[in-house]
């Protein structure tokens, strides 16, 4: 991307398009300000009309005409939705479901990643590609595939068998590694031949939950490899140029982590749904986990919606202002680039009723009016560019501790590790904190804060580390679910939360979920204690929804449990109880505890329950303030965040909002301002840049 601006723009397709309307295209893109696009994801069809045979003319041409007109190219391999020559002449390239069903083309994504001819078809036209376009002067990044996995993230063929087998075996070594790490004792599932070895697929019940991880974690492998492949043949034609793939925020399949220490640059696609008040929230998560990614690099949002989208049951419009605000929040938290799907909006296909910066009415709609609109925000926010974001919280992130979770079956079908990133990064999101989102076995000790939500796969080196966090003075925030199994996935014994035992000071003896629905045969009807005269004295506090706290010395406490609860044991008579379960059979026990730091030592919070909102403001407010974190004053509905020498007013409400004493000069007006009141209208921004 260019180097003296924040890049704006969107994905181009002039394959949909004729001359005349291509024509128009670049000075509507000067009118707007786009300063770069996304070209050619879905041309691999017009690129090699049949095997063997290359037609790049037309896109050297619309290469060409951008670079005349000053706008870069982030160019495409074309290698995201294969043409339907491919699975009709190879079949075996096409992927192949669980059932046995096999997804032909017609759609996009019809590939087994797996495929050794799908693998040689890619790496040919990404051959002619680089040596077309690596040296034009217009290619500013390679744009590899799109939405790795999106539709088809894995194929139960014959192929991709023996690449899980070759996967295990490289992994494991021996059988005997093999059967010991998939607990096959269990169930009479020993593996003897590595002919044993097979993808999880239909089962007569429940699968083996190791090999499921196991095979998670090969799928998002596999995908990379496929990403790789294309990369070393653009590296190799030139160097120089940055090469990229779009990930798509909290994307559970693709380990991301793994991923990012591949590509040049992060980029990112979020949609969230605008009717959800909630939705400036996913915004800020993904930003916060991508610049992450990067190591607290900039990253570059790929993909946004310029207004609806097309794929929910109800596609609500983005609000008036929504587009420019939700664009400069992700600039605020770390993005140096805005980019759209799609620059113009389709008159055909399954996205013609997905929004684009130039909408089907063209100039006269408000879409075109925001567009240009955000294009002129961005030409002033120069200054942010390449700035760095001072974090002080940290949440705790891994993909193989989500995959361990949601394949093991039990002790709950929640997928808690998502769900308590979500959690715990919106309420400090609330409280106007940039978040980053960490691996476990980071170092952690340069923040002031460390929240590990459910971290169901505690290592022996998370566990350090986050002994070592505590040793240097951060105060941690350990919530329920955590350190039930090793590494292996294997369960603890001796208690859940052994690991973290002498850092937190508590153990996990048992677990009590509620808010259990109970469905079963007959039970229809509402107990009756006139006829019902057992059933009807029979308690169930599991059904409880929500069960109240108390604190140690019996007020309320400022929040709520929801649906689980640790049975404890305290082992450190240091610890002090926040607050205790008010209800179901755990009643009395410990629900909140923290070890108190000693001698320089951060304070150690162990969170025995999933906390409501109000809960876990509860407790974030005393553990922000332990730990001496600057928390702003702002009024309801606007955040307040610092990038490099720019603040970012931020009104996400429905009414304007007065922020006070502000100094620096506005980068829209110019005007400069001293300790003043400054008014930030609704669903808009403020930028001030120090003076």
């Amino acid at each position: 991307m260019r180097n003296d601006t924040l890049a704006y723009g969107g994905d181009y397709n002039p394959e949909q398009w004729d001359d005349a309307t291509l024509e128009q295209d670049v000075k509507l893109m000067r009118e707007a300000g786009v300063t770069v696009v996304s070209l050619g994801i879905f041309s691999w069809a017009l690129l090699e009309p049949e095997e063997g045979r290359f037609e790049v003319g037309w896109l050297r041409a619309v290469v060409d005409r951008l670079h005349a007109a000053g706008i870069g190219v982030d160019l495409a391999t074309a290698t995201a939705s294969p043409p339907a020559w491919l699975g009709r002449r190879y079949p075996e390239t096409l992927p192949v479901t669980r059932e046995g069903a096999v997804l032909r083309w017609g759609s996009r994504q019809a590939y087994n990643p797996s495929s050794q001819v799908f693998r040689d078809r890619v790496a040919a036209l990404v051959e002619v590609l680089a040596a077309e376009f690596s040296g034009h002067p217009a290619l500013v990044a390679w744009h590899v595939g799109n939405e790795y996995a999106c539709h088809v993230l894995e194929s139960f063929d014959d192929e991709t068998a023996g690449r899980f087998r070759a996967w295990v075996r490289a992994r494991y070594g021996t059988l005997d590694a093999v059967n010991e790490a998939w607990g096959t004792a269990f169930w009479s599932q020993r593996v003897g031949s590595w002919d044993d070895v097979i993808p999880p697929g239909l089962t007569p019940t429940f699968g083996n939950p190791h090999q499921v991880t196991d095979w998670k974690e090969f799928c998002s492998d596999t995908l990379l490899e496929l990403y790789l492949l294309e990369k070393e043949i653009l590296n190799r034609a030139n160097p120089a140029i940055p090469v990229t793939t779009n990930f798509m925020g909290l994307f559970e399949p693709l380990d991301y982590r793994r991923w990012a220490q591949h590509v040049d640059f992060v980029s990112n696609d979020t949609y969230p749904d605008p009717a959800d008040p909630r939705g400036a929230r996913t915004y800020a998560l993904d930003a916060d986990l991508m610049r992450s990614l990067g190591g607290g690099r900039p990253f570059v949002q790929m993909e946004q919606a310029p207004n609806a989208v097309q794929w929910r049951a109800r596609n609500a419009a983005k609000r008036p202002g929504q587009y420019a605000l939700w664009s400069l929040q992700t600039v605020a938290r770390g993005a140096d680039g805005i980019l759209d799907f799609q620059w113009r909006q389709s008159t055909a296909g399954a996205e013609t009723w997905h929004s684009g910066m130039v909408p089907h009415a063209g100039r006269e709609a408000r879409t075109w009016r925001d567009v240009v609109a955000l294009g002129q925000d961005l030409a002033t926010a120069g200054a942010v560019r390449g700035g760095e974001i001072d974090v002080d919280v940290a949440i705790l992130w891994d993909w193989r501790n989500a995959w361990t979770q949601d394949a093991a079956i039990g002790p709950v079908a929640e997928k808690t590790a998502v769900r308590g990133l979500r959690d715990w990064h919106a309420s400090l999101f609330e409280r106007g904190h940039v978040v980053d989102v960490a691996h476990p076995e980071d170092d952690l000790t340069g923040y002031r804060v460390v929240v590990v939500p459910s971290l169901f796969r505690l290592t022996d080196a998370a566990a350090a580390r986050l002994r070592e966090a505590v040793a240097a003075g951060v105060h941690v925030v350990v919530t329920y679910l955590t350190g039930y199994v090793d590494a292996a996935g294997h369960a603890v014994l001796g208690g859940y939360l052994r690991a973290l035992a002498d850092v937190v000071g508590v153990r996990v003896l048992e677990f009590a979920p509620f808010g259990v629905s109970v469905d079963l045969p007959g039970s229809g009807d509402p107990l009756d204690p006139e006829v019902d005269r057992v059933s009807a004295e029979v308690g169930a506090p599991g059904a409880d929804d929500v069960v109240e706290l108390v604190e140690a010395e019996g007020a309320p406490f400022r929040g709520a449990a929801r649906e689980w609860a640790d049975d404890l044991a305290v082992d450190d008579e240091r610890v002090r109880v926040v607050a205790r379960f008010a209800g179901t059979d755990l009643v009395g026990g410990p629900a909140v505890t923290v070890l108190p730091g000693a001698g320089g030592a951060g304070d150690a919070w162990y969170v025995a329950t999933r906390l409501d909102a109000r809960g876990r403001d509860t407790v974030l407010g005393q553990v922000l303030a332990a730990a001496g974190v600057v928390e702003h004053a702002v009024p309801p509905g606007v955040s307040r965040t610092r990038r490099g020498p720019v603040t970012f007013l931020l009104n996400h409400g429905d009414s304007p909002a007065v922020v006070a004493a502000v100094t620096g000069r506005r980068l829209d007006t110019g005007e400069e301002l001293d300790a003043a009141d400054v008014v930030v209208g609704p669903r808009s921004a403020v930028l001030v840049q120090d003076r």
